[in-house]
């Protein structure tokens, strides 16, 4: 796997791509490839989060799981899907939850590259999915590459503001420096647990409170 990265992203994570797990990782995905099988999202947007948000202009961090596992779905940005394809169950309690908290309109599309132009950094733990197999790539690797990318913008960066919904994130606090960032938790946005303190978490705000008081433009969250 060719890996075509926005350039201060690779400066900061080129002794990553050379480490024996990443070649692990890309081995991994060609023997799935060569197998018939097919690998979300296609190659070209596996690293679209790094892409669309350049390390200087990370000033909100969203964390999600790993890719979605349905044909045209996943795009390399969490929680996000391209144009024409319905937002998934998740996505549309985040729209119900901005909507309640700043009132913006709950949109037609689930595409949040808007976000990310912005500086929102969409990163899923995992980068791929096989087909129809949710959290398969879940252990080939990928966790040591995208912890070691939060730690280096908790690292190299400051006043960050890290949105961790459910568990799973909430496990990387570890990672992250909350004397110099802003962590905002709340459950999972899935329609299992959104109503358990998703939905009035008023995390859209409170991230825009935070960067304005910060010096920092707020996030323009419609869509």
């Amino acid at each position: 796997m060719r890996v075509k990265i926005e350039a201060s992203w690779n400066e900061i994570l080129k002794s990553e791509f050379t480490k024996n797990y990443f070649y692990q990782i890309t081995e991994h995905i060609k023997t799935e490839k060569s197998q018939g099988k097919v690998i979300y999202p296609p190659g070209s947007l596996i690293f679209n989060a790094f892409n669309t948000t350049p390390f200087d202009k990370v000033k909100v961090v969203i964390l999600g799981q790993d890719p979605y596992h349905g044909q045209g779905q996943a795009h390399g940005l969490c929680f996000s899907v391209q144009n024409g394809v319905p937002p998934p169950p998740s996505l549309l309690n985040i729209f119900k939850e901005l909507q309640e908290d700043i009132g913006i309109e709950i949109p037609h599309h689930g595409n949040l590259t808007h976000w990310a132009q912005q500086g929102v950094f969409l990163l899923n733990a995992s980068l791929t999915v096989r087909a129809g197999e949710p959290m398969s790539h879940s252990k080939i690797g990928w966790a040591a590459f995208t912890d070691t990318v939060i730690k280096k913008i908790s690292e190299q960066k400051k006043n960050v503001v890290f949105l961790l919904w459910g568990k799973f994130a909430q496990e990387k606090r570890v990672l992250i420096d909350e004397t110099k960032h802003f962590i905002l938790r709340s459950v999972h946005p899935s329609p299992l647990s959104a109503y358990g303190g998703f939905f009035g978490c008023k995390h859209f705000s409170k991230t825009n409170e935070y960067l304005v008081s910060k010096g920092i433009d707020p996030v323009d969250w419609s869509l």
